[in-house]
């Protein structure tokens, strides 16, 4: 028995100690493609380096008529980024039959409307393309709750039953939707367990024909040339009555046990895990080195959001301080929207209820809106704020426009993009789109408010008109993107040390791994120009110091520099790339 097998096998053994482990290993192996003289590679390596920045979007969110939307991407990355983005995340691609996605009728099959396998397989030749595992729960119209219903395999046995008398109030909820739903079956009514809502059904991975169909799955997936693998409301995987269910030890076991299996079949695969929770619980999903390769930065957008809505960093620097730096092999990354809303958990025990409160009302004023969440006393609390991000930084908590919603958006993405990990922007920030009020009303669901469909015709020619926003913010994010990839400093795991400037300056420190080459970057949070003594960073006075985005040259090291409102500096010591 080589390594491998011993691994799986002590894992098999934890969550499944009635099956006969021999023979569920090896099923396990064949399902995804792979062999008992397969392979692990070593764990503390970095897959990553400071050229990587990934593109987050639907398959649709740009369209061109009479062609396929996957097709549309492809071209449009290939013309317009280029260079700029290494990764993109495809959101879910499947038939589906709500959620935009994440109610996944058939994992096998790409949505018609969208294209087909050949479109991901031509993206993954030139991209590292992450694709989503909606793991947790399945569409109530595919076939395997079809076939619950029939009770008939396969899907007989898939789901949680569950008896509408037993107390589940220790369970955590993201939503206000009843946890059961009423079903008819042929062995008679029914409760299944639905944490998403009643579409979205959550499947039973004690059954170990479930977690035999997930690994099919991603064989698949390894098929299509899919390198990066975004597990979906993971941390509400495993169930066990009596329990929160959330974060239990059987779903770490399964993380461990999937990543063996991926690593095995695709020795640079990357496991990424979507766990929008407090951030000493997001940690948990590196494990020791063998859960997450990469846990997104959950506590990142929001506290941006509030640092530039109220101009004092406190707590965005508080919260940088207690981050412990990702060990080699792991990898945080760093975003500021997704297709979701800005979640609110990881503020918690961050922002009091109070600052939290002022940033929602000064949201609901520039178009958003609070989404909530069912707490086990009934009560109800901020879950996510829904809002296109462009739009989140129209104002600040003075509540006055005051014509610098683009510099604070740029501001918020040249901190995102300093930072130790991977930077991750969704297509919309790239182009400042706004809130899509009529798609919200379409759908009904205040998620849509950040999933606008641009027509191809319509973005081009916003994108050649110097005078529109989504050039602006298109043409100076592009250029930050390429200014980081020219910098070892930038390196996802390179050293970083957070500075204490003040409230009004949120400052940190980077440093490449072979000590050559520092970055002091410092941005000005605030509407008023602010004074920067640079004799606080403690400059080396024998090397020749620049910023990088302005591209102005340091010569008086014990100068004042002023800060104009929300502009960021990366103080380096080695010139700009010509």
């Amino acid at each position: 028995m080589n390594i491998l097998e011993q691994k799986l096998t002590a894992l098999v053994e934890q969550l499944y100690p009635q099956a006969s482990s021999h023979s569920l290993v090896n099923t396990l192996l064949d399902a995804i493609g792979c062999d008992d003289s397969s392979t692990l590679p070593p764990r503390h390596r970095n897959l990553w380096n400071e050229n990587d920045a990934w593109l987050i979007t639907y398959g649709n969110s740009i369209v061109k008529n009479d062609e396929a939307p996957l097709q549309t991407l492809k071209q449009f990355l290939d013309s317009e980024l280029q260079g700029i983005v290494t990764g993109v995340h495809v959101l879910p691609f499947f038939p589906f039959s709500s959620d935009d996605g994440f109610a996944v009728i058939d994992y096998l099959k790409v949505n018609d409307a969208l294209g087909d396998w050949k479109h991901i397989e031509s993206l993954s030749r030139d991209y590292d393309v992450m694709g989503d595992l909606v793991i947790n729960h399945i569409s109530s119209r595919s076939r395997w709750f079809e076939n619950f219903k029939k009770q008939v395999d396969p899907g007989k046995d898939y789901f949680h039953a569950v008896d509408p008398a037993v107390d589940l109030t220790q369970v955590v909820r993201p939503r206000p939707t009843p946890l059961l739903r009423e079903v008819e079956t042929r062995a008679g009514k029914k409760y299944v367990w639905c944490t998403f809502g009643p579409d979205q059904v959550d499947v039973n991975f004690a059954n170990t024909d479930v977690l035999i169909e997930y690994v099919r799955i991603l064989g698949a997936y390894l098929d299509a040339g899919i390198r990066m693998f975004r597990m979906d409301a993971i941390a509400f995987l495993w169930k066990e009555l009596g329990t929160p269910c959330i974060h239990h030890s059987n779903t770490h076991a399964i993380i461990r046990l999937l990543r063996l299996l991926i690593e095995a079949r695709r020795n640079d695969a990357i496991i990424v895990t979507e766990t929008n929770v407090p951030n000493r619980e997001n940690l948990t999903y590196f494990g020791n080195n063998n859960q997450a390769h990469i846990i997104y930065n959950f506590s990142l957008p929001p506290l941006v959001l509030f640092t530039l809505f109220s101009g004092d960093c406190k707590h965005l620097k508080t919260w940088l301080m207690s981050m412990p730096p990702a060990q080699d092999g792991t990898c945080y990354l760093n975003f500021l929207a997704s297709h979701d809303g800005i979640g609110l958990r990881p503020t918690e025990g961050l922002l009091s209820d109070r600052e939290l409160q002022s940033m929602l009302d000064g949201m609901r004023s520039s178009g958003g809106v609070v989404s909530m969440r069912k707490m086990p006393d009934g009560n109800e609390k901020p879950y996510e704020l829904n809002i296109a991000l462009f739009d989140a930084f129209k104002t600040t908590k003075t509540n006055e426009i005051d014509g610098l919603q683009i510099e604070r958006f740029i501001c918020a993405h040249a901190i995102m993009l300093a930072l130790e990990g991977i930077p991750a922007i969704y297509i919309h920030s790239f182009f400042g789109t706004e809130n899509d009020y009529a798609r919200k009303e379409h759908t009904g669901r205040a998620r849509s408010i950040n999933r606008h469909v641009w027509q191809l015709t319509e973005l081009a020619d916003k994108l050649k008109n110097k005078d529109c926003h989504e050039r602006q913010v298109f043409d100076e994010l592009k250029r930050l993107v390429c200014i980081r990839r020219s910098q070892s400093a930038f390196h996802p795991n390179a050293t970083q040390f957070t500075l204490h400037l003040g409230l009004q300056l949120f400052g940190f420190w980077r440093q490449s791994a072979d000590r050559k080459q520092s970055i002091f970057c410092v941005s000005n949070i605030t509407n008023q120009q602010q004074t920067l003594p640079l004799g606080n960073l403690n400059l080396i006075v024998t090397d020749e110091w620049c910023d990088l985005i302005s591209g102005v040259r340091l010569k008086d090291l014990d100068d004042n520099v002023a800060l104009a409102p929300y502009q960021t500096m990366w103080i380096s010591n080695l010139a700009p790339t010509e």
